[in-house]
């Protein structure tokens, strides 16, 4: 259990943590802590947002350190596989080519386009957000995100012959799916009951058919589509809570 935990930090945060053997098995089965990996990073924001809050640090300013801090802590890398999946899948191009382009260095417009645009959004969404809905969209966002990865491994093939990701989308098995999902689905009831239900189906459903459309183009899922989706779904998951929190009062 620890040693999937910490491969789990390991895969989705740049945190030092070391573990001497990783085997596919222990790697399919880290899949199950995602959530809890979530729950954390959302945790940590919730309370630098609070210290910043009691600091008096204006909205736009606080939204801006959370969501660079978030950047910070995952290392950008699914920021960097959102600019890699925009680049390759809008390419009109074939499969291997796409692939070809989304290994590429050099980021072109459609990745800069897509990673302006979701910084942009997460701190207009998170400043917009009042003191009482911001930690629990903050937990959220984190927690549903990490999960819907854990669910287009399970659903969707690996695109290419060979990668990281592919361990865990060929050991991946129901059980561990099972566990990651009952553990958000409990999290996010917990946390915010009816609405929370509304955006686990949302990311659910958005994720698949987001899956469904990087399967047409490139045949699969890679570790860049993967950190395009966690991006989206952050995002998703913050205009869910500014909507749901307006309109369910």
């Amino acid at each position: 259990m620890i040693n999937s935990l910490i491969i789990a930090l390991q895969f989705l945060t740049v945190i030092p943590i070391k573990v001497n053997k990783v085997s596919e098995k222990s790697m399919a089965n880290s899949l199950a802590w995602f959530p809890l990996v979530g729950l954390s990073l959302g945790l940590l924001l919730a309370v630098v947002n609070f210290i910043l809050y009691q600091l008096n640090i204006p909205d736009f300013m606080g939204s801006v350190i959370l969501v660079v801090m978030l950047a910070g802590i995952t290392g950008a890398m699914h920021l960097d596989g959102l600019a890699d999946t925009f680049d390759s899948i809008f390419h009109p191009a074939g499969k291997e080519e796409r692939l070809r382009i989304m290994r590429d260095p050099h980021i072109g417009a459609m990745g800069v386009v897509s990673m302006a645009s979701v910084l942009m959004l997460k701190v207009s969404i998170l400043a917009g957000l009042s003191q009482f809905i911001k930690p629990m969209a903050l937990i959220l966002m984190c927690v549903l995100s990490r999960w819907s990865a854990v669910l287009v491994m399970f659903k969707f093939p690996y695109a290419r012959e060979e990668g990281k990701i592919k361990a865990f989308t060929q050991n991946i098995n129901f059980k561990v799916f099972s566990l990651a999902t009952i553990l958000a689905l409990f999290l996010v009831l917990f946390i915010w009951q009816a609405q929370g239900l509304l955006l686990f189906a949302t990311v659910g459903i958005l994720s698949f058919l987001f899956s469904k459309f990087a399967q047409k183009k490139i045949g699969g899922i890679t570790g860049d589509i993967l950190g395009a989706l966690l991006e989206l779904n952050e995002v998703l998951v913050l205009l869910g809570c500014l909507l749901i929190n307006n309109i369910w009062r």
